[in-house]
């Protein structure tokens, strides 16, 4: 019955985004002008998404074919099949997205609330496609094969795919995003989303293969794997003995109480002020909150009969409103982090960073505590199974969440429409307020996504420990003062540091070619400041489409080969270590990027909204040079470390069997 519940509920999700998806197609789209910028920024991100899925199933087909060599077919055609739904959640979010855009900037002239509706419903479009698919998945594969450990293979395939999304499209954006910024607004001294600007399509189009395609499938993957990775632990006989079956489908039944929630929730955003358009948005995530708390409560109790678990489930939705809430006061305009940084600006960009970097590493102190809580909370409801439970009671609430966070790039793409459709300062009163919420909105939502993505984390990892124990090494246990156990841990720590240099160089390098071509336009194509010529925006699309492509290798073979590396040459002990080391590492590094990094976005926020000196002030020059330090940190190598944490454990949970059997040390 569990997993008919579930079933339902996925297509629930689905039929609901596809309703949602049809009303958002049928509103009208503006004039001309409007039609012709969102039709050049569609086939902007959709030229992007085919060539980058081209290289990725490539990896895809390869990485599968020896899955079911090396484990069974099962394996590979589940990865397959997680790759494949990961890619569609982005795709299709996308898509409803880039579509999205064109339609609020119209809506913005029937006031606020029908702007915020239009950009909130677009965003709740792609939100449902994660859960829906997510659930659908992974219920459907367990429904075929009858046993957990033949979809661990999908969680792998969406993990994947998830990286690649955040990889390519986190250097992408911010490639384009950091050439126009320098280029247009410190040198030229022109606006944000000024036609003028060579590389104003490409900074849109970036928007939306970054924080939609990209968010969606990390989400979807951080779901997925979540799911999978209970499963796994409440199918050992020590939980099974207490839980029995239906503890396995349990979190199968959080996920589908949770769609039902949020799909009410969004329903209670309607209307708000200039002021209140954050509370308004925080007042569906907090409803789909308390209605998927009382349904936990009715399903355990009915179905599971012990509560200790819905105390566990509630653990973890206080975590997620803990973490949003923690986020929100780095990140908004309103509290001091983001001021302190604005005012550090009044003395150049030496001081703007220097501010930036400290509330960076300041905020990873807030969220560890309430992770750490929440961990002893809900190991003491429950144990690990409690931890595993409070982990996907989080990610239960994917679906407003991704709602919340494409709302973000929606609406920044829709009021670069109003301005270089150049509509009416009326609209642009209206689109930027909606853009400057979308700001944090996004920030809070990767808050979630990294919280989440530790619990997840820290869930596979007691799956590996209990798989090596089932691989034959008895009483596994990793022990700090093992050299061999250490020097994973050392090397775990510097995986997650190289990873995101990698992506912050990759960022540079892209940026380096925009800024040349955007700079070669202004040279050579007479007329531009003008307004008399237009700038050739497809050269500054090709060039961070080819970077792109191009530098998603290395992070890729790095997440993949590195555990296989060390856990066949040095052993499972190293491994084991490694996994542990990755986790922390990654976690700081993942909480002091995307929060710093948002932090220095909105000190140049608060700057143009009048403070400091406002646009055009030397403050503010100084805090566009901390922003594209922000950018490649908020949007590319903070937000990619997720998945590449849980593809690393996961790939160790996979080939654990073979390790324990082949490796050098044993």
């Amino acid at each position: 019955m569990a997993l008919e519940i579930a079933l339902g509920a996925g297509i629930l999700a689905l039929v609901f985004a596809g309703w949602l998806a049809s009303g958002i197609l049928k509103m009208p789209a503006g004039n001309d002008k409007m039609k012709e910028i969102a039709l050049a920024i569609q086939q902007g991100a959709l030229a992007y998404l085919k060539r980058q899925y081209k290289v990725v199933s490539v990896f895809a087909v390869v990485i599968a074919a020896v899955l079911t060599l090396a484990l069974n077919w099962q394996t590979g055609a589940g990865f397959l099949l997680g790759a494949f739904l990961s890619a569609l959640a982005g795709f299709v979010g996308m898509n409803i997205s880039v579509r999205a855009n064109v339609r609020t900037a119209e809506a913005a002239k029937d006031g606020l609330n029908s702007a915020l509706k239009t950009a909130f419903r677009g965003g709740t479009v792609t939100g449902m496609f994660v859960v829906g698919l997510g659930l659908l998945g992974v219920t459907s594969l367990y429904l075929l094969f009858g046993d957990v450990k033949y979809i661990i293979g999908f969680g792998f395939g969406a993990s994947l795919i998830s990286l690649f999304a955040r990889v390519g499209g986190g250097i992408y954006t911010k490639a384009a995003d950091v050439g126009a910024d320098l280029v247009g607004k410190v040198e030229k001294g022109i606006p944000e989303d000024d036609p003028r600007n060579p590389a104003v399509i490409a900074d849109n189009v970036g928007d939306n293969v970054g924080d939609c395609a990209g968010m969606a499938a990390d989400l979807f993957e951080t779901y997925a794997v979540t799911a999978i990775a209970t499963m796994l632990l409440a199918a050992l006989p020590a939980t099974f003995a207490i839980y029995g079956a239906n503890g396995v489908t349990y979190p199968l039944m959080l996920g589908a109480a949770a769609i039902v929630a949020g799909i009410v929730g969004t329903f209670f955003v309607r209307g708000a002020t200039n002021k209140t358009i954050m509370n308004e948005l925080y007042k569906g995530v907090i409803v789909s909150g308390l209605i998927a708390a009382v349904l936990f409560y009715f399903i355990t109790q009915q179905y599971i009969g012990k509560m200790e678990i819905f105390y566990a489930s509630l653990t973890g939705l206080f975590v997620t409103f803990a973490l949003m809430g923690i986020t929100d006061y780095y990140t908004s305009t309103r509290f001091k982090p983001v001021r302190t940084i604005a005012e550090a600006s009044q003395t150049g960009p030496a001081t703007n960073i220097i501010a930036g970097l400290s509330i960076g590493m300041q905020s990873t102190v807030l969220p560890v505590i309430v992770i750490c809580a929440g961990i002893l909370g809900a190991y003491y409801f429950a144990g690990l199974y409690g931890i595993a439970i409070a982990a996907m009671a989080m990610l239960s609430m994917t679906g407003i969440i991704v709602a919340v966070d494409s709302f973000g790039p929606i609406t920044d793409n829709a009021g670069g429409i109003a301005e270089m459709a150049n509509l009416p300062a009326k609209i642009r009163n209206i689109t930027d307020p909606l853009d400057a919420v979308g700001n944090t909105t996004k920030a809070v939502t990767k808050g979630f996504a990294i919280g989440s993505a530790a619990l997840a984390a820290l869930t596979l990892f007691a799956a590996y420990v209990q798989e090596a124990e089932a691989a034959g090494i008895a009483n596994f246990t990793l022990n700090i003062l093992n050299p061999t156990v250490l020097v994973g841990v050392f090397l775990g720590g510097a995986v997650a540091f190289l990873f995101a240099a990698s992506l912050m160089g990759a960022v540079g390098r892209a940026a380096f070619g925009v800024v040349n071509e955007v700079r070669r336009q202004f040279r050579e194509i007479k007329g531009i400041m003008k307004g008399t010529a237009k700038p050739d925006y497809a050269k500054c699309v090709d060039i961070v489409t080819a970077a792109a492509q191009k530098e998603l290798l290395f992070p890729g073979v790095l997440a993949v080969a590195s555990p296989l590396v060390v856990g066949f040459v040095l052993g499972p002990y190293a491994l084991g270590g490694m996994l542990a080391g990755s986790i922390v590492v990654g976690l700081m590094l993942a909480l002091m990027l995307t929060t710093g990094g948002a932090a220095w976005d909105n000190a140049k926020k608060y700057i143009e909204q009048g403070n400091l000196g406002g646009k055009g002030s030397d403050s503010h020059k100084a805090a566009v040079v901390g922003d594209t330090v922000g950018d490649p940190s908020k949007d590319t190598a903070g937000p990619a470390l997720n998945p590449l944490i849980k593809v690393l454990n996961i790939i160790a949970i996979l080939f654990i069997a073979l390790i324990a059997k082949y490796s050098l040390v044993k």
